[in-house]
């Protein structure tokens, strides 16, 4: 709920980025597992709000998953 997807980073704001279809969506699937960018990496960009509050933020979604 605090962690947004985003296409980039650079935020204030706590962003989770998925490098496969954004920052390296040009290479193959095989280009990307060459340089340990497999599909299940996500990119976790810390913003400025309180670590208790971003921890339970990602607590919450991984008990969903």
């Amino acid at each position: 709920k605090l962690v947004q997807p985003a296409t980039s980073l650079g935020d204030v704001y706590s962003l989770l980025l998925y490098p496969a279809i954004s920052s390296h969506r040009s290479l193959t699937p095989a280009e990307r597992a060459a340089i340990g960018i497999g599909d299940g990496l996500v990119r976790l960009s810390v913003g400025i709000e309180d670590t208790a509050d971003i921890q339970a933020d990602l607590a919450q979604a991984l008990a969903v998953t």
